[in-house]
């Protein structure tokens, strides 16, 4: 019986091609970066959350999601628990469970924050904030799928895969196939980094 095969595939979402929708909840808009898979119910999703006033946040539940601020002078999460959480200047962030009930506040002015969400019972996420001085390597374990964002500065593909550059807030989506990824990035400035793995797939710990 012929086994069907899954072939790596890369590329770079340029910042002006993000597309603005409406929250769920309608209380304010976003910039969506990329979901997977792309047509149908997401398992994961990168986005961009535009604040402009305290907004009570949508609900979103069985998903997990982290927020990362990109920038504004802070964003202050107040939880229905009690629970208190502020973003701080230049990168804070914050992992939480998209159930919980949750109001955003502006510290002083308006905010742009990452968003980064999944569905827990199928992928997990890690995020992490990265400097960029130089060379980094990125490797993509079979069937995983890595995230570079970059918020400052710039960045090039120093590797064969002919990706054009990165410039400050694009992102590329790196996608292991069947076998292992290897990419190369150098460049100065910082990223974002986002690794996906389905459960039970390599480099996942369930």
């Amino acid at each position: 019986m012929a086994t069907s095969t899954q072939t790596s595939r890369s590329w770079v979402i340029p910042a002006n091609e993000y597309r603005r929708e409406r929250w769920r909840n309608q209380l304010g808009w976003t910039r969506e970066i990329y979901r997977s898979p792309e047509e149908g119910e997401w398992e994961w999703r990168l986005s961009i959350a535009e604040i402009e006033r305290d907004s009570a946040f949508s609900s979103f539940p069985g998903i997990d999601r982290e927020l990362v601020l990109l920038s504004g002078n802070g964003l202050r999460l107040r939880f229905d628990d009690g629970e208190l959480h502020e973003l701080e200047p230049p990168h804070g962030k914050l992992r939480f469970a998209g159930e919980r009930i949750v109001v955003g506040e502006l510290v002083d002015g308006p905010t742009h924050d990452f968003n980064l969400m999944w569905r827990r019972d199928r992928v997990q996420a890690m995020l992490w904030h990265r400097p960029l001085v130089g060379p980094m390597v990125i490797f993509a374990e079979p069937h995983a799928t890595w995230a570079v964002h970059l918020l400052a500065g710039g960045a090039r593909f120093a590797d064969d895969s002919g990706l054009p550059p990165l410039g400050t807030g694009d992102t590329a989506i790196l996608q292991a196939g069947d076998e292992r990824l290897r990419h190369v990035i150098e460049g100065g400035g910082e990223l974002l980094l986002v690794r996906v793995n389905r459960h039970g797939a390599p480099g996942a710990v369930d």
